[in-house]
């Protein structure tokens, strides 16, 4: 295939540097559903505006069979997942087989293509191992977005990093950098020491983004298993660790990465910090630097909003707010059978559901909940929408909790499906988005940039990019941490009573009582997020500060 056919555009001169960006998941249409959460709707808005601003990049990831899953209500009403295959007439199929080498057989990958004309975005290539050539436990791998199996977690990534460099091989590009968002496509360097034969080669191209800010979040795995399944390509495992003068029984992507970029990000300045410190003793890694995670306003934002901010007409704003209540209020009763009121504060929580972001902690303490749902002045309504990891015990329970225990709340609801579509109907419907994850376990997190342009007002834990955004009371509410130090109980606590101490005093007081206030911060939340928190400055930042 030639650049045109790839690209259908002439990148602009700036921006004439070629980058091959890998991820596991990108979120670029509400119909192709090969993504989870955040990373996904954050490489998917990054391909959007690499579309708009005409950049060198092009993106490669897989083709998930099954997609994440489809997450629907038992007969009880609680979540249980789904695993339906998806079927894309959009993708062009390149023609372009070749061989992985797997464990101990070679599996065929077929790349497919998601041109720029379709949603508007860099070029996506997707790679899949579901041929008739493949025996079944080689058709599996790209089946399940993060599937279960450990075995094939790793071939996954094999698939990603190995296959990737060689699909680029296959299409005779040479990218300048190849870019890895997060730590999954990490085989790729080994595939890249087969070309360049040194690790300072290697150094020269790759760039690495990583997300996550605790130690104990990055995938790692014997060695023993990476070696038997070619995780290493050529290499052996004693090899690898002379080279990048790795220790230990296990390798760590995250630290194997940063050991084999000319560059690393955190995904926010705080972020940055986080990660600086907790890599920062190992020898050999690379410079970690940060930039913060955005996403992209022209897919997000609702237009008839845009228009209203920009005239900055605080009454057409209400107005067309309560007209996107109504339309997420329609969902609502769909799933629910509840019937909520737009002219009532609505307060949402939706985003990936892992334990860690506390979608539970608002009712941490249920009789002040209780309290706060039977007010009859100053009424509150509330929504949870997300989609736990279908092994993630400690997730799935929370979600079902809610369900259960706001069942006979007609003012409050959980929603299933979440996927681009809900995402976007919540942040357009909320009055107030709530976030709350446990202090310094968010690297950057994203949803409450696209409700803030949405006319929905943060209510956050200061992590993440929120300390790079807030100014408390005039244009989010802040929750104050508790110390540090305390125990996991008594940190829940503290910060339960200090987010319904802010709802109580702050919110419910400015929404009702004080509507000039409330208009403000709508207008300066949208004027303070955009364009700083918009994808088309982190595309710009990564061709200025990384791919250099």
């Amino acid at each position: 295939m030639t650049p045109t056919e790839i690209f259908g555009y002439t990148p602009e001169q700036q921006f004439n540097k070629s980058v091959a960006y890998f991820s596991m998941e990108f979120a670029i249409d509400q119909s192709l559903k090969i993504y989870s959460g955040g990373l996904g709707f954050l490489s998917g808005s990054h391909l959007r505006s690499a579309f708009e601003l005409k950049q060198n990049l092009l993106g490669i990831g897989i083709l998930w069979k099954y997609g994440y899953y489809d997450q629907v209500k038992d007969k009880d009403g609680k979540m249980v997942p789904t695993f339906i295959q998806k079927d894309y007439s959009f993708l062009k199929d390149t023609g372009i087989v070749f061989s992985v080498p797997v464990h101990s057989a070679m599996v065929k990958v077929k790349a497919y293509l998601l041109q720029p004309e379709t949603f508007g975005s860099a070029p996506l290539f997707l790679l899949s191992t579901d041929l008739e050539e493949n025996d079944e436990v080689s058709k599996s791998i790209t089946h399940r977005l993060y599937d279960p199996n450990e075995a094939t977690r790793v071939a996954q990534s094999i698939i990603l990093g190995i296959g990737g460099g060689m699909l680029l091989d296959e299409l005779n590009i040479n990218p300048d950098f190849y870019h890895m968002n997060e730590g999954h496509a990490v085989p790729l360097n080994f595939y890249l020491y087969s070309k360049f034969k040194s690790l300072e080669e290697i150094k020269k191209r790759v760039i690495f983004t990583t997300h996550t800010p605790e130690l104990a979040g990055n995938e790692e795995h014997d060695y023993k298993l990476l070696k038997d399944m070619s995780f290493f390509y050529h290499l052996q495992d004693h090899e690898v660790k002379f080279i990048l003068g790795l220790e230990g029984d296990k390798f760590n992507y995250t630290l194997a990465a940063l050991k084999c970029s000319k560059k690393a990000n955190g995904v926010s300045k705080l972020h940055g910090e986080v990660a600086r410190e907790m890599w920062g003793s190992y020898t050999g890694i690379c410079e970690i630097t940060s930039i913060t995670n955005a996403q992209n306003y022209k897919y997000w934002q609702d237009s008839v909003l845009d228009e209203k901010f920009k005239a900055k007409d605080g009454a057409g704003i209400k107005t067309r707010k309560k007209e996107l209540k109504k339309q997420l209020f329609s969902e609502v009763a769909n799933q629910t059978g509840k019937l909520f009121d737009e002219n009532v504060l609505t307060i949402v929580w939706a985003r990936r559901f892992a334990a860690y972001k506390r979608a539970d902690l608002l009712m941490y303490n249920w009789e002040r909940f209780l309290k706060l749902m039977s007010n009859t002045e100053m009424p509150v309504q509330v929504i949870w929408a997300g989609k736990p990891y279908p092994e993630d015990t400690k997730a799935n329970e929370i979600f079902n909790e809610i369900i259960v225990k706001t069942k006979s709340l007609a003012n409050c609801a959980v929603l299933v499906g979440y996927e681009l579509g809900l995402s976007a109907l919540l942040k357009k419907g909320s009055d107030v988005w709530l976030n709350n994850p446990k202090m310094y376990r968010e690297a950057s997190g994203t949803s409450g940039m696209t409700a803030a342009i949405n006319a929905s007002v943060n209510l956050s834990i200061p992590d993440g990019w929120i300390p790079e955004f807030a100014v408390d009371d005039e244009n989010c509410f802040i929750i104050e941490p508790a110390a540090k130090g305390l125990a996991e109980h008594d940190t829940d606590a503290q910060e339960n009573e200090n987010l319904m101490d802010v709802i109580e005093t702050k919110v419910l007081t400015t929404y009702y009582n004080k509507p000039e206030k409330w208009n403000e911060m709508v207008l300066k939340a949208f004027k303070d997020v955009v364009p700083a928190f918009e994808s088309a400055r982190m595309a710009k930042e990564y061709y200025e500060k990384m791919y250099v």
